[in-house]
């Protein structure tokens, strides 16, 4: 069942979230939709999400905190929309509530990258109990032509830069970055219903822990990255 709007500006179709029955249980899910042909894409602005997309993202996580449902989130952006509008209707802000508020939510939120997870766009859903990769997506702070374009100069670096930035689910698994692996098989129905099982048995195993464990052990676990 999905839910629409931010209840400030308006409803932004880049992110799309509602209520989900998870083999009979229920979750609240969220994700970033790029569209699937031309007219979807720009309906959707291709992923990328202005602020009342996060601010919504945002309010229906409030909103499973208060049933105490499970938060998955699907996150698939190569980042924030930068535009104009976007800035003056407080992007920077929006993204950094969400990170704020996901940090202490008394709720398990599990953040699945199923394609690209791109710079903040990307982590303002993706501050989890646990964070899965499909194992072709990638999670970067920048894409590998903008890094080229900053410490080389010319975009035509983009290979070396992705090997610096260490993007790719096992590079980003060998880090701790990430918790999780999820291997694609060629029939993709066949990785869903993995999925969706190893999401089931991870949210029930999440709920039974006190919450005050629950948001200590999210605390810990983006305390120690990059140490």
């Amino acid at each position: 069942m999905e839910f629409h709007g931010d209840r400030r500006y308006g409803d932004d179709k880049a992110v799309i979230g509602g209520l989900a029955s998870l083999y009979g249980f229920p979750v609240t899910v969220i994700g970033l939709e790029r569209g699937t042909n031309i007219k979807d894409r720009v309906e959707r602005n291709f992923g990328c999400a202005h602020p009342e997309g996060y601010r919504k993202a945002l309010r229906l996580m409030k909103q499973a905190e208060k049933f105490h449902r499970p938060v998955i989130t699907f996150i698939d952006t190569a980042g924030a929309y930068c535009g104009i509008e976007a800035e003056e209707r407080g992007q920077g802000q929006a993204i950094a509530e969400n990170l704020y508020e996901m940090a202490t939510l008394k709720t398990p939120i599990i953040a699945v990258l199923i394609g690209e997870g791109g710079s903040g766009g990307a982590l303002a859903l993706a501050v989890a109990d646990e964070i899965w990769m499909l194992e072709n997506s990638v999670f970067s702070v920048i894409s590998p032509e903008g890094c080229a374009s900053i410490l080389w100069k010319d975009a035509k670096y983009a290979k070396e830069a992705a090997s610096c930035l260490k993007l790719t689910a096992s590079d980003l698994f060998s880090l701790g970055v990430i918790d999780r692996v999820i291997k694609e098989n060629p029939d993709m129905s066949s990785t869903i219903r993995m999925l969706k099982k190893r999401l089931r048995v991870a949210t029930e195993r999440k709920l039974q822990m006190p919450i005050i464990d629950l948001i200590e052990q999210r605390y810990r676990k983006f305390r120690r990255q990059g140490f």
